[in-house]
């Protein structure tokens, strides 16, 4: 077991220890970005950057590789910003708390920022070494990978000029990742239309906490309750059964994170409040069988508020958006055809935004089949114009399609052997990786993506493996030496 000191001796874990002190919110890259030009200027390393942000750090090869192709290594720099609802932190500033629990680094409260913090850790710690042996590295370090992939999207044409890449936003030791899912992200709006609260109702808050949560890509096959999906279903059967209104509805953080946590304020009749109880009592029984162990913490709270208002949404408002929450299309829709055990086909509806002129549902459907994805758009679409919103795809990305050839996956296959011992493994994922964009903006390129083990990404109590972390660095640099 290593203690703090230990760990920072340990030039990746230093520089990773240094990323958990530096903001890096999807959208909100500058401070990161800055870290790693000043990185750049330091070791007098050759670096860029493009309109949208991405970053290329470039170091010359070792003796003996100047006349072997060069390859990119990639992470990204923005991490998911998630935080239990009691915990006090401003991601715009504060550091994130971790600490060392046997071979973790964990964060208990907050994401840990290792997807894909680790990625750059390591990379700075090849970057900044004169001892390891390796050709021409192109570093590439994209913004915006968790909210929309924008960054590899808009990578200006002659940022790198290698036709092999490395990716590094893996979470498996010893699984190499040869194709992923493509995406399509669709916000739903419902313009806000207000009517006078009745003043003999009283607010109330309806609660939906103690679920995992996770990434909606990796574990959306667990079956792990959604806050967002509970709400709705909840709301839906209580008004059904009282009159009531609905004053304010939220929930989820992320698209690609399956939401742990969603609320709503309704205004009551204190008449009502008994038969709300038993309601609550019997949904939260449905809720916990369903869920079984998956994810037995659910539970679906019903107390006053401290919020006043004056106002409610209209019956037809809340109807529309009830009606919505519960016909959107939500978890597994299909599994492939081809790779057992592989998801095809998903969706995530995982934001619910009460903004100042309408309330917004984002959609994340993924789908390694193009057409399989365009369906559940418009099953989306269909579901939106029959209830009179608006609906706008904001975010579209192709799959990356397995290829038949690729002599890097061959090379990683005899490194890994080598250094572990054991047969390296190659899987589809599910999840997307910016590796389907790199095809579009990069071109015809060679392509795979590693990682060391992580668990929890996306979600408070995200974890990294230490002992793994240092053996995927290993393997990366006998990749690196292997290399003609």
């Amino acid at each position: 077991m290593k203690d703090m000191n230990t760990l920072l001796d340990n030039r990746i874990f230093y520089y990773f220890d240094k990323l958990t002190k530096i903001p890096r919110c999807s959208f909100e890259e500058e401070k990161i970005r800055n870290y790693l030009i000043e990185f750049a200027k330091e070791h007098n390393l050759e670096y860029k950057t493009d309109k949208i942000g991405n970053v290329v750090i470039v170091k010359e090869a070792t003796k003996g590789y100047e006349d072997v192709d060069s390859i990119i290594l990639q992470g990204h720099m923005d991490m998911v910003c998630e935080k239990t609802p009691e915990c006090i932190i401003d991601f715009s500033k504060d550091a994130i708390k971790y600490e060392i629990d046997g071979d973790f680094i964990v964060a208990h409260d907050t994401t840990l920022g290792a997807d894909n913090g680790i990625a750059v850790a390591m990379i700075l710690a090849l970057l900044e070494s004169k001892e390891y042996k390796h050709p021409k590295i192109e570093a590439l370090f994209t913004v915006n990978e968790e909210s929309g992939m924008t960054g590899a999207a808009n990578l200006e044409k002659g940022m790198v000029t290698s036709k092999r890449l490395l990716n590094l936003d893996s979470e498996t030791e010893g699984v190499g990742c040869i194709s992923c899912a493509g995406a399509e992200r669709d916000l739903i709006k419902f313009k806000k239309e207000f009517k006078k609260l009745d003043k003999e109702k009283t607010l109330y808050e309806i609660i939906v906490n103690g679920l995992r949560g996770g990434h909606s890509g990796q574990e959306i096959q667990v079956g792990l309750g959604n806050a967002i999906k509970i709400l709705g279903r909840s709301l839906y059967k209580i008004f059904e059964k009282v009159d009531g209104d609905l004053v304010e509805i939220e929930g989820g953080a992320k698209p690609n994170a399956i939401p742990r946590y969603a609320k709503a304020i309704v205004a009551i009749k204190e008449e009502d409040i008994k038969k709300i109880q038993d309601i609550i009592v019997e949904l939260n029984s449905h809720f916990v069988t369903e869920l079984g162990k998956v994810d037995p913490d659910v539970r679906l709270n019903f107390e006053k508020t401290k919020v006043n208002s004056e106002k409610a949404f209209t019956d037809e408002l809340k109807n529309k958006i009830l009606s919505l929450l519960n016909i959107l299309p939500n978890g597994v829709i299909a599994m492939s055809k081809n790779i057992h055990g592989l998801v095809e086909t998903s969706v995530n509806v995982g934001v619910i935004e009460d903004k100042e002129e309408s309330i917004n549902i984002i959609s994340n459907i993924r789908s390694s089949v193009q057409s399989s994805k365009e369906y559940i758009g418009l099953v989306n679409k269909i579901a939106a114009d029959s209830l009179g919103a608006e609906i706008e795809v904001t975010t579209k990305y192709p799959a990356w399609e397995y290829k038949e050839n690729s002599p890097l996956r061959e090379v990683a296959k005899e490194a890994y052997k080598e250094v572990s011992g054991k047969e390296f493994k190659l899987e589809a994922i599910h999840a997307g990786l910016e590796c389907g964009m790199f095809v579009e903006t990069i071109g015809d390129i060679d392509m795979l993506s590693i990682g060391p083990n992580m668990k929890g990404v996306h979600a408070p109590g995200e974890h990294l493996s230490i002992s793994s972390t240092e053996r995927v660095f290993d393997f990366l640099l006998r990749i690196l030496e292997k290399l003609k």
